[in-house]
């Protein structure tokens, strides 16, 4: 969807934070080519990339009755992905995350909903502006997400032995597929925890650090100060829990099915890319997992055998 928004990123770094906010009006193209547009209150959000990044990472709000018959209608919170930097590349960065999040719909049905954008952004800097086109996309709130489960959001550190089986190892082979170590089921690092009925349910977010994306920034996490003894991004370590072995091979099965439908979700969205290398890239390393996932041995010396139980 193309969507157009203006605002300082001055403003939204210096003057926001969870209660405060700025005005502004988002725009979008409708199926017939006439432009919407609403209210909505923005904020900023998240640490590393408000640090880091040009673009600051927003969150933003609208009321139930400003949305009502939008595209947005039932989404009174979404958070924004944007890219970075200011650099080559950068809108490619944002649609190998954005990928996934879609590679992630197809391995769990507890995942975050989200709609990648062309976002005509204009920076608002004093009494001049600066125009960006970016590829950008929505992600739904974890409250919306609960409620599509009949769930709750839970917020307090739980331990990942305490988490459904499948869904706990469906979520860390995600992670190792896509060259994740940036994050935490112990302290909802990068991590949401649902309640569903009894079953306690991870909800995996924020992958600009892995080595799918592999950015200018990203960098090996070092979470509570451990090293994990990786020189790269794009090296692999399956940081999941032990589990009985049949779950594991369970959800290795389930992967090994799921790989013509992965091929043609990458290859749906090869069009979206600016840089065709970048997207052959992408394809060449979610696929180059399946070098273990086809081959029980390195299977279980790479996964099972490696799994953690503290």
């Amino acid at each position: 969807m193309n969507v157009k928004m203006s605002y300082s990123f001055k403003d939204i770094k210096k003057k926001t934070n969870d209660t405060t906010f700025v005005y502004t009006d988002l725009s979008y193209e409708t199926s017939d080519g006439s432009w919407l547009n609403f209210e909505t209150r923005l904020r900023r959000r998240g640490n590393y990339r408000l640090k880091n990044c040009y673009f600051p990472p927003i969150k933003f709000k609208a009321k139930k009755k400003k949305v009502a018959g939008t595209v947005f209608e039932g989404n009174k919170t979404l958070k924004i992905v944007m890219p970075c930097l200011m650099q080559k590349d950068n809108s490619d960065n944002v649609v190998k995350e954005y990928l996934a999040y879609k590679l992630y719909e197809l391995i769990s049905p507890y995942h975050f909903k989200t709609r990648l954008m062309t976002l005509a952004l204009t920076e608002q800097r004093g009494s001049k502006v600066r125009e960006h086109n970016v590829k950008a996309f929505f992600i739904e709130d974890d409250k919306q997400v609960a409620k599509r489960f009949d769930a709750r959001v839970y917020k307090r550190n739980n331990h990942p032995l305490n988490h459904d089986p499948v869904e706990s190892v469906r979520n860390a082979l995600f992670m190792y597929m896509i060259g994740n170590t940036d994050f935490s089921q112990t302290y909802q690092h990068n991590m949401q925890i649902i309640f569903v009925g009894t079953s306690i349910i991870p909800l995996p977010f924020d992958f600009d650090m892995s080595g799918l994306v592999n950015s200018s920034y990203a960098v090996v996490s070092q979470i509570k100060g451990q090293d994990l003894g990786l020189s790269s991004v794009k090296e692999r370590m399956y940081r999941g829990f032990v589990r009985d072995e049949a779950v594991f091979y369970q959800v290795r099965q389930e992967y090994i099915d799921l790989k013509p439908e992965i091929i043609k979700l990458l290859d749906d969205h090869a069009k979206y890319f600016d840089n065709p290398k970048e997207f052959s890239s992408a394809k060449e390393y979610i696929l180059s997992c399946y070098n273990v996932l086809a081959n029980k041995e390195r299977f279980k010396k790479e996964i099972i055998d490696r799994a953690r139980n503290e």
